[in-house]
This record gives structure tokens, C-alpha cells and sequence, in this order.
């Protein structure tokens, strides 16, 4: 028998060869064309809008003194020792290498620092800081009502009239709730909701179950704004499930291109769609009419916050109960005209566009404006000075106590007056999807 070739010991090697080639450059194809597509990903730089983009920055700044404000008033003397905060670092999101103590420092007008006997080194509120948590608590306080409205409000556009606890904590700051919600609050409106555990044994989670559906409720914030309603229903008037109206629309002036796509936008804005609080289970997935109505779902959402604005994890927690589409952030990019996706930092945030004129809110709820307030208390620039002990704090100015250094710009907590477009256009990290303006525009065809 001949030997053939292909048993040859010395072809062998160049067969496996030729073999791990053949792999190497299908792998190197599929890998070239992934790249190279116009992916999702790829972002326009123009289509940003800066004064929003002002607005996140701005949050991510203050959003750190509030959590470590929370962390204080959760402390039984409201202090704590520095070294205790290195366990909330990811609450406050203040990621290593920067230092607490430098954080703290760099707002002497909202948090005071001194020294034990022992040389331990401690946090607390300033009198001002102090007095205002206390007005903050006085304003949730006076504002309680219209909370659990909106509460509910979300509860019968539930498609189980019900909501995990967990899942409605992720919107306490963004709708006003107390710190300690979950264990007085949810029970002072009997009337309106209550705190279930409807699968034990085999989940123990709470949830909060509607109590009492009110007509009057119904009436979305886009109607009310439209129609003019400033009176409410009664509740036994009848509302209708179906609504017609168009959304308002609010494009930046560098979308050149948006006229050319005026006739899908207005077909999209003339259609019919079920209202947030009718029952939505009977539509399909992917549908124009399932599309719509998750559209006027996340508007009425938006519309319940203080900021019109919204971390969109936040959003997709709540994909099931509002019965919501599973690609949520490219509705959201689709529909720019009523929404803004902005991508700074690690956590997308959505916008109510009609809710802002340039970078301010046009109706401010006065948590908004208290949040302001606390803004303009952060940072300060000046050379560090010894920190005092408790035996001699009372004899000493704030001011003199911790003022601080800046050589860390990284933390640096200043007022953000202004910031300038070309910080705002620099490359930021991508953690999630945008379409190209024309892509988006083209979502809009039948």
C-alpha cells in the first residue's frame, strides 16, 4: 500500500498549520467585521445637550454630601469616626485612592472634624449642615400627601397592583420619600396602600399592595398639562383607557436632521395608545401600540420625580411590573424628542426634556430648591489647618478648623457654575448604548 501524503509524518505539522490558520483568520474576520459596523455603541458627539449634561454633573457632586449626610443622621450622636466611613466608601461613591478625609475637608461649611483624648479623629454636621436636615425633613414632611398619591399612582400602573419594597426604595431620594420609608411611612396611608408578603414561604420579600383604585388618579400629568386640568375628577367619573395625545417634543438646535423625518415623528405622535393605568397585558411585545403606551409610562414616571430625571437602572427594575420592553434604553434613544439619555459616569441618567429650559428646571419642588441650597455650601478652597480637639472645638471658628488644601482637583466639590463645552465634549467612558442621529431618526419608520 502507498503511502498517502496526508499520513506522512512530516505533513502533519503543516496541515495543523494550515488548520489554526484557517481559524485564526475566521476569528480575525468575524472580530474585523464586529468592529467596524455601525454598532449601537458608536456615539455623536453633537447630539449631546450640554446644559443637561451641566445637570449630571452637578447631581454627582452633591449626591456624595447627601450620602454621607444620611450616613451621619443613621449614627445615634450623628459622628462618626473617619476610619468607620472607609466601610461606606461605595455608598458614598467615593472610589480609592482619594482620601475621606480630604472629601471632608474640601467642605468645612457642612461637616466638622476634631480629635478625641485618644487622638481618633471624627466626623459631624456643622450647626448649618444640621439645620438643614432638619429642613429637608420638614418639607418631606409637609409634601407626604402628594408622595403617596404618586406612590400609588405607580401601584395602579402596576400590572399586579403591587411593587416590591426593595424595587420603590431605589426612587426614595428621586421622589421624596423619608430615609426610614420602609418602616413608618408605608403605613401611615392605610387608605391607599399596605405592606404585603404575598410568597412566603418561598420568598419573604415585602411589597406594597394597592388598597383602594380612585378614578381621579387616572388623569396622567401630560393630560393635565394638555387639557388644562386644574381641578381633579371626581372619583367616579369614568375615564377613558385610550389616549391620542401628542407628547411635547424638545430638540436640541444642532439636530439638523430632524426634519427629514418630521412625517414618521408626527405619525408616531397622532397614534392612539393605552393609558398608563389601563391593563396593558393583553398587548404584544414589539408592537407599536406596546411601544407607545411604555413610552407615556416612563413619561408619567419622569413626571413624578422632583429633578424630572432618573437613573435609568432604575427604570429597567421596573420592566415587568410596568410591562415595559426588554431593550428599555433603546426606546428611550429612540424617542429624543421627549427624552434625553445623558452617559456621564457610570450610571446613565434619563431626562424629561420638556422639564428643563437650558440647564434649570421650569417648576422647582422645594426639595429641589433645598438641594440647591446645600449645592452652594460645597467647596472650599484655602491651606489646611491643624484640626482641633474636642477640648478646645467650641473656641474655634469652621473656617479656621478645616480649611483645606487643593491639591486633590479630583474631589474638588465646588460650585459647578459653570462648566466648559470642551470638558463636556471631551471622550467618556461607554458603558451603554446610543444610536447615531440618523439611526434613531430611522426607528421611527413603520
Amino acid at each position: 500500500m502507498l503511502n498517502s501524503p496526508l499520513n506522512s509524518v512530516s505533513t502533519k505539522p503543516l496541515i495543523k498549520n494550515l488548520i489554526n490558520d484557517h481559524y485564526t483568520l475566521l476569528i480575525f474576520t468575524q472580530f474585523r467585521s464586529m468592529t467596524t459596523s455601525k454598532r449601537v455603541q458608536d456615539r455623536s458627539k453633537n447630539k449631546r445637550i450640554h446644559d443637561l449634561e451641566i445637570v449630571t454633573e452637578k447631581n454627582k457632586r452633591i449626591s456624595k454630601i447627601l450620602n454621607l449626610l444620611e450616613i451621619l443622621k443613621k449614627e445615634p450622636d450623628q459622628i462618626i469616626p473617619i476610619k468607620n466611613l472607609a466601610q461606606y466608601r461605595q455608598q458614598i461613591n467615593l472610589p480609592k485612592p482619594h482620601k475621606i478625609s480630604d472629601f471632608l475637608h474640601k467642605s468645612p461649611k457642612l461637616f466638622e472634624l476634631y480629635k478625641d483624648q485618644r487622638g481618633v479623629v471624627w466626623c459631624g454636621m456643622t450647626e448649618k449642615a444640621e439645620e438643614l436636615v432638619k429642613e429637608e425633613e420638614e418639607i418631606i414632611e409637609r409634601h407626604g400627601d402628594k408622595v403617596a398619591e404618586y406612590v400609588s399612582r405607580m401601584l395602579m400602573m402596576a400590572v399586579d397592583k403591587r411593587l416590591p419594597l426593595d424595587k420603590i426604595a431605589h426612587f426614595r431620594r428621586d421622589l421624596g420619600l423619608p430615609m426610614d420609608f420602609r418602616k413608618q411611612w408605608v403605613y401611615k396611608y392605610p387608605e391607599n396602600f399596605r405592606v404585603v408578603q404575598p410568597f412566603k414561604p418561598y420568598d419573604e420579600g415585602e411589597y406594597l399592595e394597592l388598597v383602594s383604585w380612585r378614578s381621579s388618579w387616572e388623569i396622567t400629568e401630560l393630560e393635565k398639562k394638555v387639557l388644562g386640568l386644574k381641578e381633579e375628577l371626581n372619583d367616579n367619573d369614568q375615564v377613558s383607557g385610550l389616549l391620542s395625545l401628542a407628547f411635547p417634543l424638545k430638540f436640541p438646535s444642532n439636530f439638523k436632521k430632524v426634519y427629514r423625518y418630521g412625517g414618521q415623528i408626527e405619525h408616531f405622535q397622532k397614534r392612539e395608545y393605552l393609558s398608563p393605568y389601563a391593563d396593558a397585558r393583553g398587548l404584544k411585545a414589539g408592537s407599536r401600540e406596546f411601544d407607545k403606551r411604555a413610552v407615556a409610562v416612563m413619561h408619567e414616571l419622569l413626571s413624578f420625580t422632583l429633578e424630572k430625571r432618573l437613573v435609568t437602572d432604575h427604570l429597567t427594575h421596573f420592566r415587568r411590573e410596568f410591562v415595559m420592553p426588554q431593550k428599555l434604553m433603546r426606546l428611550l434613544l429612540k424617542h429624543f424628542g421627549i427624552f434625553y439619555v445623558s452617559e456621564r459616569g457610570k450610571r446613565f441618567s434619563v431626562f424629561l426634556n420638556e422639564a428643563y429650559k437650558g440647564s434649570n428646571l421650569i417648576d422647582k419642588h422645594p426639595l429641589v430648591v433645598w438641594k440647591e441650597k446645600v449645592l452652594s455650601l460645597i467647596g472650599y478652597r484655602g491651606k489646611k489647618k491643624e484640626i482641633g480637639t474636642i477640648d478646645n472645638l467650641s473656641d474655634l471658628e469652621d473656617n479656621d478648623l478645616f480649611e483645606c488644601d487643593s491639591g486633590d482637583e479630583s474631589v474638588q466639590l465646588e460650585l459647578e457654575q459653570s462648566v466648559t463645552l470642551s470638558y463636556l465634549e471631551s471622550d467618556l467612558p461607554l458603558d451603554g448604548s446610543e444610536m447615531e442621529i440618523e439611526e434613531v431618526c430611522r426607528a421611527y419608520k413603520e
